[in-house]
């Protein structure tokens, strides 16, 4: 492994090793639990709360399928806060998994779930949709197809690194591709949004400043969600061999180039069916994982989990301020995670400096 010069610091400080005692099991789950407990508390409450006033056992009570004839409290907690809030949890878990493995993927700190583009190529067929005038289902079928070509394009440009025995470069080389692509992205939205009809204009800007609003369908980023957490938690004893650096990885036995190419696939699975599902929701996948690195530790066996529970809580609580602090107004959800988030980054980048 190549050391550092001590004349010169790195730009970007890597990400810290894992400390030589290991996480336990207890405190591992005390972590999950309080996570999961808050999530619910945020759950119930984003049930309960909103424009029109439903007390906490008429929103409890809507959820029980033996519920008698349905009243407007019912069609409310069912029809549209319950979707909502699942749809919420689905997308911040996603981001803040997502953000986890890229963090890991590229041994940078600084990295996030929009790095490589996907929210650039999603938002673009997104905003082509809302031109045509197509359907809400459309919008988000065109969202995940601009993902997935996002995805695509970024892993051709990079596949020499990633396939064929060179994983000491593919990091710098990913991260470059990915950036390059979401300026041309960039561009594109930017072009899109100067040639769209005043009419359309309002709905663009909040999808991409990220919306629930119209998240009426969210099984497909649960289940997105459920398949990323299937793949990736049975690898976190990998991933923490991951972090010592690739020579070291391979010398234990890791297949670091397939565990790249599929750290790589997960994430950009779960940011694009969060983007799909609510837009361009920045600074979650940023700020959680940092958040519970420094809380907690680096051990991913805790931290994937961790970030999928505080990625949830976090985009479920944003939701909730951005329906309730205006009402009967509604801000888009992404203006509340971006409120939060800088002030929380800028903090935490104060704190590492001072220690």
């Amino acid at each position: 492994m190549r050391s550092v010069s001590r004349d010169k610091a790195p730009d970007v400080p890597a990400l810290p090793t894992l400390p030589r005692r290991s996480m336990s099991a207890r405190r591992a789950w005390a972590i999950w639990g309080a996570l999961a407990a808050a999530a619910l508390v945020v759950f119930a409450a984003s049930l309960a709360s909103g424009s029109v006033s439903v007390t906490l056992a008429q929103a409890l009570a809507a959820l029980s399928p033996a519920h008698g004839t349905p009243d407007m409290a019912t069609e409310i907690v069912r029809t549209l806060r319950l979707p909502r809030a699942l749809a919420g949890f689905a997308c911040g878990a996603l981001l803040a998994l997502a953000g986890a493995l890229l963090q890991v993927l590229l041994h940078n700190p600084l990295a996030e779930p929009y790095v490589l583009g996907v929210s650039g190529g999603a938002a673009a067929f997104a905003l082509v949709a809302m031109i045509a005038g197509v359907a809400w289902w459309g919008v988000q079928a065109s969202a995940c197809a601009g993902a997935f070509v996002s995805i695509l394009l970024v892993l051709g440009l990079a596949r020499r690194e990633l396939w064929r025995g060179e994983p000491q470069d593919s990091s710098p080389k990913l991260l470059l591709t990915g950036a390059v692509t979401a300026a041309g992205w960039g561009a594109l939205i930017t072009l899109l949004l100067t040639l769209a009809p005043d009419t359309h204009l309002r709905g663009m800007l909040f999808w991409l400043t990220g919306d629930l609003n119209g998240a009426g369908m969210p099984w497909p980023a649960l289940a997105a969600l459920a398949i990323v957490l299937a793949g990736v938690v049975p690898a976190a004893p990998m991933l923490n061999v991951l972090l010592r650096g690739d020579a070291a990885a391979q010398a234990l036995g890791v297949p670091v180039l397939r565990l790249r190419v599929g750290i790589y696939l997960a994430a950009s699975l779960g940011a694009a069916a969060a983007v799909t599902t609510g837009g361009t929701i920045g600074f979650v996948g940023l700020v959680v994982p940092h958040m519970l690195r420094l809380a907690f530790g680096n051990d991913q066996r805790m931290l994937v989990p961790a970030a999928a529970l505080a990625g949830g809580l976090a985009v479920m609580g944003a939701d909730l301020v951005a329906r309730t602090v205006a009402a009967p107004a509604q801000l888009p959800v992404g203006v509340v995670t971006a409120l939060a988030g800088v002030p929380v980054f800028l903090w935490m980048l104060l704190a590492r400096r001072t220690r």
